[in-house]
Parts: structure tokens; C-alpha cells; sequence
């Protein structure tokens, strides 16, 4: 993996830009380093519970998966395709207005498109 690396005036390195699924996977030790903690040690080194957010970044994803719904289910409430729903969930950010008429929609049902 080749990491971005910042340098400071004199030229030594300041800082590295890496993946965020490398953050997250490394988030407890860095966390530990930036506020003196160091991070409790777990009984099971083997065992690492599973957390959604760490593995799925998209909020629409997110709150579809914690709702138990398919693409095309959530796109049947919404009025919109399936093919809609995974471009949505592709995406890196999401308006407040879609999301808004997302969780509308996995509160209540069918949500009716403007005319």
C-alpha cells in the first residue's frame, strides 16, 4: 500500500493520509495515541465484534440493512427503482433532503414522488 505522506517545513514527514478502512481497523489504537489512553486490551485477541458502521459507510445503506430491507423493497416505499436505491448507496455523500425521505420511508411506508 503506498500512503500519502505530508511533510513538515523541514522536510521530515507531519503526516500520512491512509484508507479509512485502514483507520477504522487501527481507529482504537490511534484514539489511544491522540488522548494518552491506551486502548483496553480484550480477554480475546481473537475475537473482534462485528459493528454495520464499520463496514458500511452510506447512511441510505446503513439504515436500509438496520431496517432488514432489500434495495427493491426500500425503492417500492420510496416510488423509486431498485437501480436508484444502489446508486444512492454507491455514492460517498448524501443530501439531507434524500435522506430525510429515506428514514421517512422506512418509518411509514410508500412515499409519494412529486407530480
Amino acid at each position: 500500500m503506498n500512503l500519502q505522506r505530508i511533510k513538515s517545513l523541514d522536510g521530515t514527514d507531519e503526516y500520512v493520509l491512509l484508507p479509512v478502512a485502514v483507520y477504522r481497523a487501527l481507529r482504537r489504537e490511534i484514539d489511544g495515541e491522540l488522548t494518552g489512553k491506551k486502548p483496553a486490551r480484550r480477554k480475546d485477541d481473537d475475537y473482534v465484534p462485528f459493528v454495520l458502521e464499520d463496514y458500511v459507510g452510506n447512511p441510505v445503506a446503513l439504515a436500509r440493512i438496520k431496517a432488514n430491507l432489500t434495495q427493491a423493497a426500500l425503492g417500492r416505499r420510496m416510488g423509486v427503482s431498485q437501480a436508484y436505491v444502489a446508486k444512492v448507496e454507491r455514492q460517498e455523500r448524501v443530501s439531507a433532503k434524500l435522506l430525510a425521505k429515506v428514514n421517512a420511508a422506512l418509518a411509514g411506508g410508500k412515499i409519494r414522488r412529486a407530480a
